[in-house]
């Protein structure tokens, strides 16, 4: 089976390297591409010609215009990225009869109320990222091809910048944090995603009317100021913890830190269905920040 991966060094397309290589032979690329092919998926005839050139079983899009806050100045170009693009892999997967796996996000959500949110409640973007994902997702669905589209929220990886290295870089810095206590998420690991991603992507491939749309997050919740204090705390206990100085974490609003994009308060996803669809148990949060933490420690 071809499998064709595009966003190869993101956090969960670097993942996803891994999870997808059991499944068939993986070609994957970045925006650079490779032997002529395309992986930008700003250029979408050279995106189009790609996906017709290798044929793929399974296409696998980890790419994303993901700078929220620029967005705001460069809506054209994320709706370039985030909307039109995955609306030429999907005429393409059509075409081929390929599975597209794409990834969205907790942002096409408006961040009220408290209850977690269900894969048919009521969209509304803050953003232009989100309104952008948003229009991704439903171009997928309106042409027909077989897919699945996968939300998370708050993903980290060990590779590249994250949460949890910020803060033990800023908590070796500074004696006093503000951090925001009124966003509420599931910190979800890259490594969990794409393992998820490789599951259900083989059980769809085999059972079509398992697509669809799910939600997709570790299990649990907390707030970025409690997230704090949990890095702080198995900071304490490693042996690394002689390097922090901090010795008091403040909770603030969202207003304290002003951004030109809006961040949802209410990122909370029920991931009931696709634990149901695919047999699976998603991890409390926790476990996967303390295998990160673990390897940062050490």
């Amino acid at each position: 089976m071809n499998i064709l991966l595009l966003g190869k060094n993101g956090q969960v397309g670097w993942e996803l390297q891994r999870a997808l290589a059991p499944l068939g032979g993986l070609l994957a690329l970045d925006r650079a591409g490779a032997d002529g092919l395309c992986g930008d998926l700003a250029d979408l005839d050279g995106l189009a010609a790609t996906v017709r050139a290798v044929r793929p079983r399974l296409i696998v899009n980890a790419a994303a215009y993901t700078a929220v806050d620029k967005a705001e100045s460069e809506p054209a170009l994320a709706r370039r990225i985030n909307a039109e693009a995955p609306a030429v892999l999907a005429r393409e997967a059509a075409a081929c009869g390929a599975l597209l796996l794409h990834y969205s996000t907790d942002y096409v959500f408006d961040g009220s109320g408290d209850a977690p949110w269900q894969e048919g409640d009521a969209t509304g973007p803050l953003s232009v990222y989100g309104a952008t994902k948003l229009a991704g997702e439903q171009a997928i669905a309106a042409s027909g091809c077989a897919h699945l589209i996968l939300r998370t929220s708050w993903v980290y990886a060990a590779r590249g910048g994250n949460f949890a290295k910020t803060m033990l870089r800023l908590g070796a810095e500074r004696e006093r944090l503000s951090v925001v206590n009124d966003q509420w998420g599931a910190p979800t690991g890259a490594e969990l995603i794409a393992d998820v991603s490789a599951h259900a992507a083989r059980q769809t491939l085999a059972q079509p009317a398992l697509g669809g749309l799910y939600h997709l997050a570790a299990a649990g919740f907390t707030t970025w100021f409690d997230y704090a204090k949990h890095v702080f705390g198995q900071a304490r206990q490693a042996q690394s913890a002689t390097d922090l100085i901090v010795n008091e974490v403040v909770p603030v609003p969202s207003t304290a830190f002003p951004t030109p994009a809006r961040r949802p308060h209410n990122s909370r996803l029920c991931t009931r269905r696709l634990q149901a669809a695919f047999g699976l148990t998603l991890p409390p949060w926790q476990q996967g920040v303390n295998r990160l933490l673990a390897e940062l420690l050490t």
